[in-house]
């Protein structure tokens, strides 16, 4: 779990895109806060800050505004085109005690023994859905493949989860494995192929010449 980051906010009074786009000018992200049966405030934050934020894994930031201190869980983040200027954000209330629902990447790690020996590293599953304590949301979640032999596979059940972690997808999902080499495939289909013995034209056209004579 990352360390909890403070991030201070502003009221927003001004809205559209225009605005938006001046106070991003500024430095400042448009963003929402809503939950805990309170109403939705509009405000700012720093672009820079909560971008170092998330480059860090935060998923649960201190919201500061004015004197008073929230805690937030980051619901959605939007991005520009190019995946790289924050355009807004929304974060939802959270208490210490409240359990969440929320994605969190799948970090794959270890040199796979199958890969080494040829195989091809496959991997289905990029991030798993949890439910936890929304103060302990873990950065990620460690998939060792230090083992994985060719034909291995590791499913979602096999995946080692933080104290309090629960895996909400399906058990079954493949997160990653390792197939056999292409080539030995394709060397596979080659004898069956060669077995076949390809029919000449000029031969079948023999053939029904003679039959017809």
């Amino acid at each position: 779990m990352a360390e909890s980051i403070e991030l201070v906010t502003e009221p927003r009074t001004v809205y559209g895109t225009r605005a938006a786009r001046k106070l991003r000018k500024q430095g400042r992200v448009p963003a929402v806060v809503y939950g805990h049966g309170e109403g939705t405030a509009a405000v700012t934050v720093s672009g820079d800050e909560l971008s170092k934020a998330v480059r860090h894994g935060a998923r649960v930031v201190d919201l500061k505004t004015g004197s008073q201190v929230q805690k937030a869980l980051i619901r959605e983040l939007q991005w520009d085109h190019l995946g790289k200027d924050l355009l807004h954000a929304d974060f939802s209330r959270v208490s210490m005690d409240e359990r969440v629902v929320l994605p969190v990447p799948l970090h794959v790690r270890g040199q796979s023994p199958g890969v080494t020996a040829g195989g091809l590293l496959d991997q289905p599953l990029h991030t798993l859905e949890v439910e936890c304590l929304a103060i302990a949301v873990p950065d990620h979640i460690r998939v060792n493949i230090g083992e994985l032999q060719i034909g291995g596979i590791i499913h979602v059940r096999d995946l080692p989860l933080p104290e309090g972690v629960k895996a909400m997808s399906d058990p079954d999902a493949i997160v990653v494995q390792v197939k056999a080499p292409e080539a030995e495939a394709g060397a596979a289909a080659a004898p069956a192929a060669e077995q076949a013995e390809p029919e000449i034209v000029g031969r079948r056209v023999a053939a029904e010449e003679e039959a017809e004579s």
